[in-house]
């Protein structure tokens, strides 16, 4: 069962707690306007394991083990992407096998797959990314729905003990206090006890990635004020929901 990964590597509770190695995982469903991360949109990779062959679910939990003494703080092996939710079968034996090993484990998605519940089990935290509350809008800024982003970030409310919701602000996009107040409904509906929420300020890092590939960058002046993410902040905090930024 092969793995196609186009990058990985450490960081420091960005993607999780403590110190964290890090596959990008190829493919995605999604085409966000904003994406940092466009070289993930291909469904195949560059990057192989340690022995110079494709990874495999067994060869990465091998190279996570070797790696353990590297996991400090609480740290462990996120996934992330691209979405890698696409490579749903190695993507869950991977985790298996990490949890076997006593590895903490942590995914980051667009919470699009119709299985995702199945890997709440295995999944020590879970970051759902949701773009934006309007499904129209949703559509025109990623090229899909966000209904099944929906289900299951309820279901994840609902069920999983460390769940980290993200929102990316983008100016003329989700940046209006009509967009916070929605969006803090929608989480109103559910249980938020054992979630937490971040919002990303808009970026351009990206951006020379997507001219390297001849494809269009869509996003013009997307920076928020740092009195939009107040904002955003005071919305939630009135509605009870815990605000962190990694």
């Amino acid at each position: 069962m092969r793995i196609e990964i186009f990058q990985k590597g450490f960081n420091y509770s960005q993607d999780g707690e403590g110190n964290r190695l890090v596959y990008h995982f190829c493919g995605c469903n999604m085409r966000c306007m904003w994406c940092a991360n466009p070289e993930g949109f291909a469904e195949k990779g560059g990057v192989l394991s340690p022995n110079g062959s494709p990874y495999t679910p067994v060869s990465l939990a091998a190279e996570a083990i070797s790696c353990k003494a590297m996991f400090f703080d609480g740290g462990g092996v996120t996934f992330t992407g691209g979405e890698p939710t696409l490579q749903f079968a190695a993507l869950k034996e991977s985790l298996k096998l990490l949890k076997e090993n006593g590895i903490r484990t942590a995914l980051e998605t667009n919470a699009t797959h119709p299985d995702l519940a199945q890997l709440f089990p295995l999944i020590d935290t879970l970051i759902m990314d949701f773009k934006h509350i309007d499904d129209e809008w949703h559509r025109k800024v990623t090229g899909v729905s966000n209904a099944e982003t929906k289900k299951n970030i309820r279901a994840a409310l609902a069920a999983h003990p460390h769940t980290l919701i993200r929102t990316v602000l983008v100016r003329g996009v989700n940046d209006g206090e009509e967009h916070a107040r929605a969006f803090a409904a929608f989480y109103g509906q559910c249980d938020t006890s054992r979630a937490a929420f971040e919002f990303l300020p808009y970026h351009e890092y990206g951006k020379k990635k997507w001219e390297k590939r001849n494809l269009p960058y869509r996003v013009e002046n997307g920076f928020v004020t740092e009195e939009t993410v107040a904002m955003y902040r005071r919305i939630y905090e009135e509605h009870n929901l815990k605000v962190i930024r990694t």
